[in-house]
């Protein structure tokens, strides 16, 4: 079983592909959080495989809750799938903390660099860079599918250091406080109300009022709100205004 979280396409390009590649059942994260669903998820023959972004060098917070307080059965084989810009620097030491406490066995860990795509901060990358990068990470994702059709064990991560070690965990904290929130989000007059953004928030964050859509303070910073909008009616702050939107179809 393949369960993906994204906010604009990246990760589920990926698991989409490993699932094609190894003919195994796919789930949406952001599916079972948007509907509030809680339920035991079976893999019996097959080991769980997660797909999901970096979030200031570590799995994002909500994904690890997720993983968490949901229950499992069958397979206790897990991989782990990070996409990210750059890196994924000390990831790996939360991720095998975390399947300590599942009492899993962990397979591997990869990292696939994908389009960047987190404009509340940095710009994003444009059409042909973006097409680019996704070519040169399709090998990998090639390969990282054959190993888990064998179920052969890897960690496609190369050690973090010192330097990553202070990125994963201070600044990963730091980032959550400062800059995590939904404050900054705001439409301009090309909004149609339309709500698509309602319907991509995975945590429930934005309702229509009056046709115009409101954030609540349950934010996770996916960017699927503000870089799926059809009319790019959506900005954050005063970072974002002329910035590319991406998202992978």
């Amino acid at each position: 079983m393949i369960l993906y979280f994204t906010g604009t396409g990246n990760s589920r390009y990926v698991a989409q592909n490993i699932a094609k590649e190894i003919n195994d059942e796919i789930v949406s994260i952001n599916h079972l959080m948007k509907q509030k669903i809680k339920k035991q998820l079976v893999s019996k023959d097959r080991p769980f495989v997660f797909v999901c972004p970096t979030y200031a060098w570590r799995l994002p917070h909500v994904v690890t809750e997720f993983i968490t307080t949901m229950t499992y059965s069958g397979s206790n084989k897990v991989y782990f799938i990070m996409t990210c810009g750059a890196d994924t620097s000390n990831s790996v030491s939360y991720i095998k903390q975390l399947c300590e406490d599942k009492n899993w066995d962990l397979k591997g860990i990869a990292e696939v660099i994908m389009p960047d795509n987190y404009i509340a901060l940095f710009p994003s990358s444009d059409e042909n860079t973006a097409k680019q990068i996704i070519q040169r990470a399709n090998p990998l994702i090639h390969q990282i599918a054959s190993d888990i059709r064998n179920e052969h064990n890897f960690i496609k991560i190369a050690p973090s250091g010192f330097k990553g070690k202070i990125k994963s965990g201070i600044v990963n904290v730091l980032f959550y406080k400062l800059f995590v929130n939904a404050n900054g989000f705001h439409t301009t007059k090309r909004c149609t109300g339309c709500g698509k953004c309602v319907k991509l928030c995975p945590l429930n964050n934005i309702e229509l009022n009056n046709n115009r859509p409101y954030w609540s303070s349950n934010c996770t910073h996916c960017m699927a709100c503000i870089s799926c909008c059809p009319n790019e009616a959506i900005e954050y702050k005063n970072k974002t205004q002329g910035k590319t939107r991406y998202y992978l179809k």
